[in-house]
């Protein structure tokens, strides 16, 4: 039997990717702490590939975040990617897409200064090949801008309702680490955050901001972002 290279998202996870409170309160914080991680080592005019690009409201901050002078993005979707690219047309972006598995990209060696991969990863079934092509389509000190949720997030009651993922191949925040490592990346603590947003918390927040109940020390990390660099 042919094993799937990702896990299709549910309904409601289609929906919910078009919706303001995705763009406001999940992607535009990631961009934003991503770019503060990369600070002076992010290059001048960068080729820039958003792995998992979805509907495309990325690029529109990828764009100005770090005024890239090409624009890629690629899903295995392809109703998906037509719909991107009806939205970044209607922003007057320019951007290349390609219907592609992110372990088999249809990029050349070394052809990207940045590879943007954002709430995609734990999608994956190939998470190991995946990431062994993020690190070949990058130029040597080039830079994966990384933000994914960890397997206490995704193993949470609520997103087992709401979303579909494939729960055997979900890590932790080291576990995630460890694998960029491993595909050659160099990982460091400078370059690494750990958010915890209201919305990936068990009680959505709701403790912290009705009841000032601050979160406990030594909780595990529901979210890993991180700025490795192609050796």
């Amino acid at each position: 039997m042919e094993r799937t290279a990702y896990v299709e998202e549910s309904r409601f996870g289609v929906w919910f990717l078009g919706t303001w409170v995705w763009v406001h309160y999940v992607l535009r914080l990631a961009v934003a702490d991503l770019a503060r991680l990369a600070g002076p080592a992010c290059p001048a005019a960068p080729v820039v590939v958003d792995i998992g690009c979805g509907w495309g409201q990325s690029f529109r901050l990828l764009a100005d975040t770090f005024a890239p002078s090409r624009l890629i993005g690629c899903d295995i979707s392809a109703e998906v990617l037509a719909r991107a690219a009806a939205e970044t047309t209607a922003q007057g972006l320019q951007v290349e897409y390609h219907q592609a598995d992110s372990a088999s990209l249809p990029l050349d060696d070394a052809s990207a200064d940045l590879v943007f991969c954002h709430q995609t990863f734990h999608h994956l079934v190939d998470q190991p090949g995946a990431m062994r092509e993020f690190h070949r389509v990058l130029k040597p000190g080039g830079l994966l801008l990384f933000a994914e949720s960890t397997r206490a997030y995704i193993h949470s009651w609520i997103i087992r309702l709401l979303f579909r993922h494939p729960m055997e191949v979900q890590k932790t925040a080291e576990e995630y680490l460890a694998l960029i490592a491993a595909a050659g990346f160099e990982v460091t603590p400078e370059r690494t955050s750990y958010p915890y947003l209201w919305w990936s918390r068990t009680d959505l927040g709701i403790g912290e901001y009705w009841l000032g109940l601050k979160p406990r020390a030594g909780h595990v990390e529901t979210l890993v972002n991180v700025v490795a660099v192609k050796r």
